[in-house]
């Protein structure tokens, strides 16, 4: 039973009924969190399956001597095979020298063209969408197809090196050089960096035009306005491009695989990874080599965690950095 107490309020004449103050609320009922658990379940199931089970799987592995396939019993190893990595492989350093050239000159290339290429497009006047579309549309196409692409692009009896050879140039390997592979996955990168693209331009549009008109009037050019006003405005946007692209190129697998297996196609090499001589052997394909062709699953589980140690620290220290280039709304870093 609810007591009520009534109160005139002052100078209206109404009466109020409030519940009884001090009464005790009703728990919430608790067929409302099954209701909660219900729609919430396949996304708790599927991340326990798909997430968190192999994470603590490799992090076991990575402990033992586990093959895949082998039916002899998995053996406790502790960090031999973390010891393994930097002492018994030659090609994990290998693997390591490629990658982290690929993150210092692909990332910092693929983000200042971007940058160019999205500056020069919000300065056209006349079919700046037509423009924008095509810059961007290479960016849709599936990494494997592109990749393929630029091999029959970039091979050396292929469309380019014909057009070279027109101009008295002798067009390089490409895929096929050692010297050269490298460089073909930074062009490939370059060519398809129209997301990147995008979000500068949406950036650069944003930059308040009183500042540009207030430069002006004080007679800056060109690039002392992109200097003094673009570049420090969209700061955020290249921090975030830099770091995602540092985050990815760590992981960088799918185009130097195909690149790989489809130059060394032409070759005697049986090894398909790596190819030519290992210039294209990158972390994540080497992992990929231990732990599917070789089956040395605790090794490559060990790589797994290396890495993820590699890119968590990285990230923090990037991050910590970033307060003395990035400049936030209102002046302030």
């Amino acid at each position: 039973m609810t007591t009520v107490v009534a109160d005139v309020g002052e100078g209206t004449g109404r009466v109020q009924a409030h519940p009884a103050r001090g009464r005790r609320r009703r728990p919430p009922s608790r067929a409302r969190w099954w209701v909660v658990l219900g729609f919430l379940s396949p996304f708790v199931v599927g991340f326990g399956i798909f997430v968190l089970y192999p994470v603590a799987a490799t992090l076991y592995y990575s402990l033992t001597d586990f093959q895949a396939g082998s039916y002899r019993p998995v053996r406790f190893v502790g960090l031999d095979n973390y010891r393994a990595l930097f002492t018994e492989s030659d090609t994990f350093w290998v693997a390591v020298r490629n990658t982290v050239w690929m993150v210092v000159v692909m990332v910092p290339l693929r983000t200042a063209w971007a940058m160019l290429t999205a500056w020069v497009i919000i300065r056209v006047r006349r079919g700046r969408a037509v423009y924008r579309t095509l810059f961007f549309l290479p960016s849709m196409v599936p990494v494997v197809a592109s990749a393929l692409s630029f091999i029959v692009l970039l091979n050396p009896v292929g469309p380019l090196n014909k057009v070279l050879d027109v101009v008295g140039i002798s067009g390089p390997g490409w895929f096929s050089d050692p010297a050269w592979s490298k460089p073909s996955l930074v062009l490939m990168a370059l060519w398809a960096s129209g997301n990147v693209m995008v979000i500068f331009s949406a950036a650069m549009l944003d930059v308040p035009r009183d500042l540009y008109e207030a430069a002006d009037l004080d007679g800056a050019n060109g690039w002392q306005k992109f200097r003094s006003i673009t570049l420090p405005a969209i700061s955020p946007v290249v921090f975030f491009a830099l770091l995602t692209g540092m985050i990815y190129t760590f992981q960088y697998f799918t185009e130097a695989f195909v690149a790989s297996s489809s130059a060394n196609m032409t070759s005697s090499s049986n090894d398909l990874i790596g190819y030519p001589a290992n210039s294209l052997l990158f972390y994540s394909t080497e992992l990929y080599r231990q732990g599917f062709a070789y089956f040395k699953t605790g090794y490559a589980s060990a790589m797994a965690w290396l890495l993820f140690l590699v890119i968590f620290a990285a990230t923090v220290v990037f991050i910590r950095a970033s307060g003395r280039f990035v400049h936030h709304a209102g002046g302030g870093r």
